[in-house]
């Protein structure tokens, strides 16, 4: 293996797929990224045996061959180069060489034949959907997955496949987003596929707003191409809740006001300062013609803020996590969003002008606020 290639290109390849490397890998192979060279172009893959990337550019190929090299070493060295093209060779076996300028350097590799495998794609089913409207489906879910990992399924974004409709939603059991679009599959083609949160963070960043995105079912796995990467993933095992039983359905009780997003947002980041790690609580007080937001924290001390609404009813009270609201807002459109409320013991639920819904749990009240 032997080519010539520009510094940014393989800048921009590093960035692709440096993030899949694991940290800790459990065997040696895992900590390296597989290098193959043919017809002047490369291809960089990383793996960590449940998520994978494959990564193409363009470069100078005087003789095809491939090479996996240890990435932290590979990719650090890369950063610290000032010339604008670089020479690669795969010397003595298994040895990487690395030209710049006037200087050289060696690092040890392994025969590309060690290096697993990414899954053959041929028999998955495929369908296409601009890049922008899938990064927004899944950034308007992942924020909403668990951070804990005995609840497995609930760490990754739900896709649900049914009804020539995608659904994506994500929770932690205490807040919930979905939010769904129109696909180009046949109406019968049903499925439910859990994607770790590793794989969506992966995917959000390869995402090219201005071309098209691919995606791959397969029984347990997902891919999605954009541009010139791939990213694979297999799919977490379990059942995912059945999360439309929680979304509470319109009734006689049902309360609804518009809020102007970023002044609730200015006010929640005020109020949120007078709670701590284990009263992350804040009451909300609705009352004929405004919402006021109250906290009080016997270490921090009282604050008490309030914004005008467009609410008639009876006065509701109900406590809610001030940061679940917040990361709801900022995933969410529009200079206003709608809020609708039950009752102080059922989830409430905001829209905004999209097919987007988010839910929140209520906290319990504590009259000391």
């Amino acid at each position: 293996m032997k080519f010539v290639v520009s510094r940014q290109e393989l800048a921009q390849l590093i960035r692709n797929i440096q993030n899949i490397v694991p940290q800790n890998a459990p065997i040696p192979v895992l900590s390296h990224v597989l290098i193959e060279a043919a017809d002047n172009e490369l291809v960089f893959t990383a793996t960590d045996l449940t998520v994978g990337s494959r990564c193409h550019a363009p470069a100078k190929v005087l003789e095809p061959g491939g090479l996996s090299v240890p990435s932290k070493r590979f990719f650090q060295l890369v950063r610290e180069l000032t010339d604008q093209t670089l020479t690669v060779n795969a010397v003595d076996g298994e040895m990487a060489e690395i030209l710049s300028g006037t200087s050289s350097f060696r690092l040890h590799g392994i025969d590309k034949n060690e290096y697993p495998q990414l899954p053959n794609l041929e028999e998955a089913t495929r369908f296409s959907l601009p890049g922008a409207v899938l990064k927004d489906m899944l950034y308007r879910t992942a924020f909403a997955v668990s951070k804990e990992e005995s609840r497995f399924v609930l760490t990754g974004v739900l896709m649900r496949i049914f009804d020539s409709k995608a659904i994506f939603v994500g929770t932690d059991a205490k807040r919930l987003a979905r939010t769904q679009i129109a696909i180009p599959v046949p109406s019968d083609l049903v499925g439910e596929y859990i994607l770790p949160i590793k794989a969506v963070d992966e995917i959000i960043k390869i995402l090219n707003e201005e071309e098209p995105a691919t995606i791959y079912l397969a029984n347990d796995k997902i891919a999605v191409e954009s541009g010139r990467t791939l990213i694979v993933t297999k799919l977490l095992a379990g059942e995912y809740p059945d999360f439309e039983q929680i979304i509470p359905v319109g009734n006689d009780n049902e309360k609804r006001m518009e809020l102007h997003r970023e002044e609730l947002i200015t006010l929640l980041r005020q109020i949120s300062l007078f709670t701590n790690d284990t009263t992350q609580s804040v009451r909300f007080t609705f009352q004929p013609g405004e919402l006021v937001l109250t906290a009080n924290c016997a270490d921090v001390g009282e604050g008490k803020v309030s914004m005008p609404v467009n609410y008639a009813g009876d006065r509701l009270e109900m406590a809610l996590n001030p940061f679940y609201f917040l990361d709801i807002l900022k995933h969410s459109k529009d200079e206003t969003v709608v809020l609708s409320v039950f009752d102080p013991y059922n989830p409430g639920i905001i829209r905004d002008s999209t097919q987007s819904l988010f839910i929140i749990m209520p906290m319990r009240l504590n009259h000391d606020q």
